[in-house]
């Protein structure tokens, strides 16, 4: 019998190893618009409700600057059977409407995959967020 339990908590501490921590998501990420081909930062935190939000925090485009701090995406929560952040709202900068979104993080967590769609995610667009250690530096 102590085999069994010994044997129990060795898996269930080898599967706790490999679960992915929510948090993870949180730091500073570049990319660039899919639309206009600039570049931007987004910092993603961790909100006051416990869901993950991102906003703008750095823009290659001087005349985008009314964009810093702009929060534009909230409400992602994680979804650890399926390891990815869901349920998140998108508001794109210049364009009308909320978009829904998904995040799923890739390359040891230094890629971020985010997926914005209306209605079904068939109709959508993904854009890859690379991590980066540190805030650029605003022009």
């Amino acid at each position: 019998m102590k085999k069994i339990f010994f044997i129990g908590l060795f898996f269930l501490a080898i599967g706790s190893a490999f679960a992915q921590n929510p948090d993870a998501i949180c730091g500073i990420y570049h990319s660039k618009d899919p639309f206009s081909k600039e570049g931007s930062q987004c910092e993603i935190y961790k909100a006051a409700n416990g869901t993950y939000e991102a906003k703008v925090v750095w823009v290659e485009n001087p005349k985008k600057k009314n964009q810093l701090g702009l929060v534009f995406m909230t409400g992602l929560t994680y979804n650890a059977e399926e390891n990815e952040y869901q349920k998140g709202k998108l508001k794109y900068p210049g364009k009308s409407g909320t978009y829904k979104t998904y995040i799923r993080l890739t390359n040891n967590n230094n890629t971020m995959k985010m997926r914005g769609y209306l209605g079904v995610s068939l109709f959508g667009m993904t854009v890859d967020w690379t991590r980066e250690s540190a805030l650029r530096k605003q022009e």
